[in-house]
């Protein structure tokens, strides 16, 4: 298993290292980037996951299992770091960005990686794990920013930041088609298809040009915090409830993926929009996405060789 997912990550590697390259030599116009990241983030991906959602056969998965052990360990690892805020001596803008670092997760290299090793089935399991995560996840950082961002939300912003996720609305869409029957119409099926295989190339070149290491040189702390409660705290939260919830195999390894993942670079664009420490986000975005190319084969091979998987 771990050569097959060093193997996923090879092409994940160079397209991330492509995006960085083409935007430090600035092949491409500047304001290029942010328009590719929001088309990705807005159109392609959501078009991935809804597809995926609308027209696969669930019956035979164990989504229910998936879905706790995902959302169980999000919890557990949110509920640590909230409790330990009080211990980081960082302010309120700042914890922001560390609660992002240790919950948030990047689509795109999951969704790549997961396909790499299991095919069509890797899809299938990966829409899965994001409507269950996104959901989750984009509620409890709303909170966060609620309560700790310099821009506080009432209740009304909250629910507008989650309702109009794309990613949320996506996968509700997607889930709604699958449990009413109707599927997509032939000429959808095949646009949404074509929409959500654009999107992982894009989105890795994306989180390339968006690599800023400025940041982490000036919070090493909190970047050490975030990627710790990411890489280790996180999967084995997420091993311990799917081994008492009997999960293995794919669904156990898709899983434990999604769950050592790097933060997404849409973190960043958050706490612009909601008053979170900007920098210390894009820092931590750029060391968390460089040591998963390390960490994600270690993690994955060690927690399923406790699993006797």
């Amino acid at each position: 298993m771990t050569g097959a997912v060093l193997l996923a990550l090879v092409p994940i590697v160079l397209l991330i290292g492509l995006g960085h390259a083409l935007r430090r030599t600035a092949f491409l116009a500047e304001a290029f980037w942010p328009q590719a990241e929001r088309l990705a983030y807005f159109v392609l991906l959501p078009a991935l996951f809804l597809h995926g959602l609308a027209t696969t056969r669930l019956g035979a998965l164990p989504v229910w299992q998936m879905a706790v052990a995902l959302i169980g360990a999000i919890l557990l690892v949110s509920a640590a770091v909230v409790l330990a805020r009080p211990l980081m001596r960082i302010d309120g803008a700042a914890f922001t960005s560390v609660f992002q670092g240790s919950v948030r997760f990047n689509n795109y290299v999951a969704v790549t990686i997961a396909v790499g090793l299991f095919g069509a089935e890797g899809l299938t399991l990966s829409a899965i794990c994001t409507a269950a995560i996104v959901p989750t996840v984009n509620v409890l950082c709303v909170l966060v920013f609620a309560r700790w961002g310099r821009a506080r939300l009432n209740a009304r912003g909250v629910a507008r930041q989650i309702v109009t996720n794309p990613l949320v609305v996506s996968c509700v869409a997607g889930i709604a088609l699958q449990a009413t029957g109707l599927g997509l119409p032939p000429g959808l099926d095949a646009a949404l298809k074509a929409l959500g295989a654009a999107s992982l190339p894009l989105g890795l070149l994306c989180v390339g040009a968006a690599l800023d290491f400025g940041a982490a040189r000036q919070w090493v702390a909190p970047v050490v915090v975030s990627s710790v409660a990411k890489f280790l705290v996180m999967p084995a939260a997420a091993l311990a409830i799917a081994l008492a919830l009997g999960l293995r195999g794919e669904p156990l390894v898709v899983v434990l993926l999604f769950e050592a993942m790097p933060t997404a670079s849409s973190a960043y664009i958050l706490a612009r929009q909601l008053g979170g420490d900007a920098p210390l986000m894009a820092g931590i975005t750029a060391v968390q996405t460089v040591l998963a190319a390390a960490s994600i084969p270690v993690v994955l091979a060690l927690l399923l060789a406790i699993a006797g998987a």
